[in-house]
C-alpha cells in the first residue's frame, strides 16, 4: 500500500498556495491513502485531497475544523498512529517513542514542527517508526517537504519528497 503523508499545510490561514508537486506525486504514485498530521486549516484543501484518495486527518493547533486529536489505522498488518504534536511539551524521539508505546502503534506520524524527521528504532524491545513529513508550504530550518510511505507487511519504505 502506498500512503501519502503530509502535515502543516496551513491552507487558508497562511497561504492559498499548495505546491503542485504534492498533487502530482500523490496522483502519479497512485496513493491508496493520504494521512494529514494536522494544520490542514481549510475545508477546500481537505476536499481536494479527499478526491485524490481516502483521507484521514488529525487536528492541529491551527485547525478550526473538527478532526480527532489522535487516530490509529491498521495498514498491511501494522498499526499506524497519528497525532499533530502540539499537545506535548517536547517533540523528541524518546517522548514520541513513549507515545507510540502508549498508543500501541508500530508507526507514529506527527507534525507541528514543520521539519522532516524519520527514524526507525528499537525502543524498549519494540520496533517503532517515527515520521514527520515536514511542511510543503512553511518549512522551518529545512526543505519544504512531504512523504510517501510504502507498506508491505513489516516492510516500510519512506521517501521524503522535497518541494524545493
Amino acid at each position: 500500500m502506498i500512503v501519502g503523508v503530509v502535515s502543516d499545510t496551513h491552507h487558508g490561514d497562511k497561504t492559498k498556495y499548495v505546491p503542485p508537486i504534492l498533487f502530482e506525486r500523490f496522483e502519479g504514485e497512485g496513493v491508496d491513502l493520504i494521512l494529514h498530521a494536522g494544520d490542514v486549516t481549510s475545508k477546500e484543501l481537505f476536499n481536494r485531497l479527499g478526491k485524490v484518495a481516502p483521507l484521514i486527518v488529525v487536528r492541529g493547533n491551527a485547525d478550526h475544523l473538527l478532526f480527532p486529536e489522535e487516530e490509529i489505522i491498521n495498514i498491511e498488518g501494522l498499526k499506524v498512529g497519528m497525532v499533530h504534536g502540539h499537545q506535548f511539551l517536547g517533540l523528541n524521539a524518546q517522548m514520541l517513542s513513549y507515545k507510540a508505546l502508549e498508543m500501541g502503534v508500530d508507526i507514529l506520524i506527527f507534525g507541528h514542527t514543520h521539519r522532516y524527521f524519520y527514524e526507525d528504532r528499537i525502543f524498549h524491545g519494540k520496533r517503532i517508526i517515527l515520521l514527520n513529513p515536514g511542511s510543503p508550504t512553511f518549512p522551518r530550518m529545512g526543505s519544504a517537504s512531504f512523504a510517501l510511505m510504502e507498506i508491505s507487511g513489516a516492510n516500510v519504505k519512506v521517501e521524503q519528497i522535497k518541494v524545493w
